[in-house]
């Protein structure tokens, strides 16, 4: 599964880059990140609590924070797992200043196993892109408070 997605920020670079390695800011953004703590340089747990097409569960996963460049981009490389199966993926950041704020571009590519990847592609296509459009939108929300 592939995903990309851009969104505009009345932020400047530095403060979208800053939130987007800040692991508070990261765990009020990611729906059903119910915890997030860092467990090295870069490297965070997480834990979730989400539904795709019904299949409600917990994950507990790791996160890493790859290739930075600040304030330009990062690499965010993840893997789960819970009862209803396994999530690995790879999103690669990339910020941009545009006009008075900046342009955020998101190319990422994961991958589920188990009882997740029994309920058809599209479905999970389908809840990672709402997903993903709704991490942007509470980052815009993390960015104007």
């Amino acid at each position: 599964m592939k995903l990309s997605a851009t969104h505009a920020y009345n932020a400047p670079q530095e403060k979208v880059f800053a939130a987007l390695v800040d692991p508070a800011v990261l765990q009020k953004c990611i729906d059903g990140c119910e915890k997030m703590e860092q467990t090295g340089e870069d490297s965070y747990s997480a834990h979730l609590k989400i539904g795709v097409a019904g299949l409600k569960g917990s994950y507990v996963g790791k996160v890493r924070i790859a290739e930075k460049n600040p304030p330009v981009s990062f690499t965010l490389q993840a893997d789960g797992k819970g009862a209803p199966g396994w999530v690995k993926g790879i999103a690669r950041i990339r910020i941009s200043p545009k006009g008075e704020g900046s342009e955020l571009q998101c190319e990422s590519e994961g991958q589920v196993g188990g009882l997740i990847a029994a309920v058809g592609s599209r479905l999970v296509d389908a809840a990672a892109k709402k997903m993903l459009d709704e991490f942007f939108r509470k980052l815009g929300q993390q960015l104007s408070a």
